[in-house]
């Protein structure tokens, strides 16, 4: 594990050695180890069958079999015992290395809430809706003086009643000559005295047929 506690001083291994490059390494050398794993249990089962094969026949080369068994065991211990240390510093290390980088990510969202914590208060926020409200009751004001201001020329309310008055009167007169009949309407609209006149002669011609039915009655009774 000293390995481990070195590259964390980082007094004499450079920063290149990055987590990462190091596990990798590690790994590297731990795949290595496996494959002489593999090798000496070969080995080893491979002198078990000379020492069984020649156990009644040759007991030298039984015993020396057996020799080898017992060497390739002891570097199969190391070698096991060395697996068991990298794959604990690799745990470790990438322990650690989530460890620092949660760290860091927790130290960069402080700053960044300092950051924009350094130039947001309260005050300045109350402050700036004040500034929003002023300048929506400016736009207000603004828009309604701009409504009220009358482009062009100023139209007189009486003369657009006689123009209106003098359409109206048009189109009456078109339906008269459309139509050849005086709308109801339009006799109110006569003069008085074109009125006067109508009435005057009516009476006339009522009195002159009560004078010829007088006479007609007169000569009756003469017969």
């Amino acid at each position: 594990m000293s390995g481990v506690w070195g590259w964390f001083g980082g007094g004499a291994q450079k920063r290149k050695d990055t987590p990462k490059n190091v596990i990798l390494d590690l790994r590297t050398q731990l795949e290595m180890l496996q494959k002489r794993e593999a090798h000496l249990t070969r080995q080893i089962e491979q002198q078990e069958q000379i020492a069984k094969k020649n156990v009644t026949t040759n007991k030298t080369a039984a015993k020396a079999a057996l020799r080898r068994k017992k060497l390739h065991e002891h570097d199969l211990e190391q070698t096991l015992n060395h697996i068991t240390t990298i794959e604990q510093q690799i745990n470790a290390i990438e322990s650690a290395n989530i460890n620092q980088e949660t760290f860091m990510a927790m130290q960069r969202a402080g700053a960044a809430m300092k950051q924009i914590h350094g130039k947001l208060t309260p005050a300045k926020v109350d402050e700036t809706m004040d500034q929003l409200q002023e300048y929506n009751r400016l736009n207000e004001e603004i828009s309604e003086a701009m409504s009220s201001i009358n482009v062009g020329p100023q139209m007189d309310d009486m003369e657009l009643e006689e123009e209106l008055a003098e359409l109206q009167q048009k189109e009456l007169e078109d339906k008269m000559l459309e139509t050849g009949t005086v709308p109801v309407d339009n006799i109110q609209r006569l003069p008085t005295v074109a009125n006067g006149e109508v009435k005057g002669k009516a009476q006339a011609v009522a009195e002159d047929d009560e004078e010829e039915e007088l006479r007609r009655l007169q000569a009756e009774m003469a017969m």
